[in-house]
């Protein structure tokens, strides 16, 4: 919900540092999988119940989420660039609430199985919607320049990473925030169902 608005506030500065990086030599996947590896860093630190930490190390792999975007536009987009940017975003959704779950299993556990599965539900929507809206040529750039069609909906990335911070900052109240997140999750995805019986079926 909230990405459209972030966007042209955020595009404009990390196209400028992704231009430097790409100056330096470095490609957008290494960009990509230093994100990866900040954001699992952050779960091991939620783990360590090393909050602080891992509010910074989460903080730094949406930056290089950001980033690896800004360097693939200066060397150009490419398919398989694309493939390992979602993969990795997907890899790090889900290793903040597994982090929760090993923290504390009793109390966690069922918590944290429940907003992995809206994860999961979500992920299905949004990529089979991606791959119908592919096939038929349809664009957006309301997320920017993507490899994939991006659908918006009432929890988006800006919103899962504000989330996770929060998580971080309130530990204790993680199983009554991952069921009230994983409801809005499952109601963003239903919303996306209807969306593509709208723009997707037989007439």
């Amino acid at each position: 919900m909230l990405d459209r608005h972030i966007r042209p506030l955020i595009d404009p500065p990390l196209n400028r540092i992704g231009g430097r990086i790409a100056r330096w030599g470095f490609s957008a996947n290494t960009v990509t999988l230093a994100g990866l590896a900040f954001g699992v860093a952050a779960a091991g630190a939620v783990v360590a119940q090393a909050f602080a930490v891992a509010v910074l190390l989460i903080a730094a792999s949406r930056l290089a989420d950001g980033l690896d975007g800004a360097v693939a536009r200066a060397h150009g987009v490419s398919d398989f660039g694309g493939y390992l940017d979602i993969t990795c975003d997907y890899v790090f959704y889900a290793a903040i609430p597994l982090a929760f779950v090993m923290l504390d299993p009793a109390a966690h556990g069922v918590a944290g199985a429940f907003l992995l599965l809206s994860f999961y539900v979500n992920a299905g929507s949004f990529l089979g919607f991606s791959i119908l809206a592919e096939r038929r040529k349809m664009n957006s750039t309301t997320h920017g320049v993507k490899s994939l069609y991006f659908t918006g909906g009432l929890l988006e990335g800006t919103e899962t990473i504000a989330f996770f911070v929060v998580l971080c900052l309130a530990p204790g109240w993680f199983a009554p925030l991952a069921f009230g997140f994983g409801v809005l999750c499952l109601v963003t995805a239903v919303a996306r169902v209807g969306l593509a019986w709208k723009l997707f079926r037989p007439q």
